[in-house]
């Protein structure tokens, strides 16, 4: 017969090591990045980070090859840049099926982040907190891919702002820790 107390004792560690390893799963993303690449025919490219802060998920972007002047800018539904085009993204990423509109607007896809706006020189810089979007979870936006669109989004057209081809795609990633 099996001593009761080993017995216990294994089943205590057995129950910690696989609590400690799902909390391990579990940890929440905190960081994400996407590397933006030009669309065919384009040069643009770029890096935009994603960081979860305490008012929500700060956004920074940095991106090159733009001529002057707004250009939207997008996540997109699905992780695909495959298409030359970049039109194996989807659409925006809306998972609660809102209209169209700006950035700052409460009633919003989740991948409406408006534009950027590019120099003389052909380079945006981006920065704001989100308040919408979320790294983890259902609707979170690991996997789903950052698109810079050719023209300005007005915020206003339906379903996407009227911005144009698309000129940049990224995969959103996990970033390192």
């Amino acid at each position: 017969m099996k001593n009761p107390i080993h017995q216990t004792f294994r089943i205590i560690s057995l129950v910690a090591t696989l609590t400690i390893s799902s909390m391990a799963i579990a940890q929440p993303t905190t960081q994400a990045i996407d590397v933006l690449t030009p669309t065919q025919g384009n040069t643009v490219t770029g890096i935009v980070t994603f960081s979860k802060v305490k008012d929500g998920i700060k956004i920074v972007a940095d991106v090159s090859g733009l001529p002057q002047g707004e250009h939207g800018f997008h996540i997109h539904e699905f992780g695909d840049c495959s298409a030359p085009d970049a039109m194996s993204a989807g659409g925006h990423f809306n998972p609660l099926h809102m209209s169209h509109a700006g950035p700052e607007d409460k009633l919003r896809h989740e991948g409406d982040l408006g534009n950027l706006s590019a120099d003389a020189s052909g380079k945006a810089h981006y920065e704001r907190t989100d308040k919408i979007i979320m790294l983890s979870g259902t609707d979170a936006i690991i996997g789903r891919s950052v698109v810079v669109h050719k023209d300005v989004d007005d915020f206003k057209s339906q379903p996407a702002g009227n911005s144009g081809a698309r000129v940049a795609c990224g995969v959103i990633g996990l970033a390192k820790q």
